[in-house]
């Protein structure tokens, strides 16, 4: 990947986890560009070993680690991997997060009689289990990482951990109630966590992504015809931008906040990039 920036973090170790995904994999490339070396967790090894060779194969340092960011044993037996290939870690992404169906309405409002139709899920409906598997992903799956490789952080001038937010946390959207909940945690977490390690080093701040298109939400935003659906129409009625972003789109924001040398007195902020999405009123 080349940068239309110089950003130096040479003989950085970054951890990256979710980065066999889209937005995460291109922040790993990213990293990796600028002279960082990468480990790229994700639970589906062969996609963070994937995006590991696609960074060897530009000239960059990678590896592809298996590890469930909601067990901590898996993270603790992933960072014995990092340390003895690449070495202490400096940079923590937590990039790790998703949604759930279960925890996910059919509808935007609730309407008397929804619950007698067919193949309509309310509020009522939700499960319980699914609105936890969503939480739990989303904010122990950076709780848990953050505990795992924060130690090796503690006492370096430079060290950074980045959460990712969303959009959600400024304003729930409809339908994703669980998904909305879980991070607007993130960024009260990212606050808390920007307080509690001020005084060793670490700074802590959080990238919030409008809508871009990933794997995770294509079906969603895009039909089977590769058209906008409504709800996508409704997004980018919403976006003055008038469109999606590209996940290159993150990557300045990123690695400001990264680079101590660009952002050194930034702590416990939360960025939106999102194409005027939050500025904009509606009217």
């Amino acid at each position: 990947m080349k940068l239309p920036f110089n950003i130096d973090l040479n003989n950085k170790v970054a951890v990256v986890t979710g980065g066999g995904g889209v937005l995460c994999g291109s922040f790993a490339k990213a990293i990796a560009a600028c002279g960082a070396k990468v480990a790229i967790l994700d639970l589906n090894e062969e996609a963070a070993k994937k995006v590991a060779d696609e960074i060897v194969a530009d000239g960059g340092c990678a590896i592809g680690v298996s590890a469930n960011v909601l067990q901590k044993e898996s993270l603790e037996n992933a960072k014995k991997v990092v340390n003895e290939k690449l070495g202490s870690v400096d940079i923590l992404l937590n990039g790790a997060g998703g949604n759930n169906p279960k925890g996910t309405t059919t509808k935007d409002y609730y309407n008397i009689g929804d619950e007698d139709l067919e193949d309509v899920k309310t509020f009522f409906d939700l499960d319980p289990d699914g609105v936890s598997f969503v939480f739990n992903l989303n904010f122990l799956g950076t709780l848990l990482p953050t505990q795992v490789f924060a130690h090796d952080l503690i006492g370096k001038k430079d060290a950074t951990i980045l959460n990712v937010s969303s959009m959600n946390a400024f304003t729930p959207l409809t339908r994703i109630p669980a998904y909305s909940g879980a991070k607007a945690a993130i960024s009260n977490f990212t606050q808390w966590l920007a307080v509690h390690f001020s005084k060793v080093g670490i700074r802590v701040n959080a990238i919030a992504p409008g809508f871009f298109l990933t794997a995770q939400n294509h079906a969603l935003l895009i039909d089977a015809n590769g058209e906008y659906t409504e709800r996508s129409k409704k997004i980018l009625s919403q976006t003055p931008m008038d469109r999606f972003g590209d996940p290159e789109e993150l990557i300045g924001t990123l690695l400001w906040l990264l680079c101590h040398d660009a952002s050194s007195f930034v702590n416990g902020v939360v960025v939106p990039v999102d194409g005027g999405f939050s500025a904009y009123s509606g009217v």
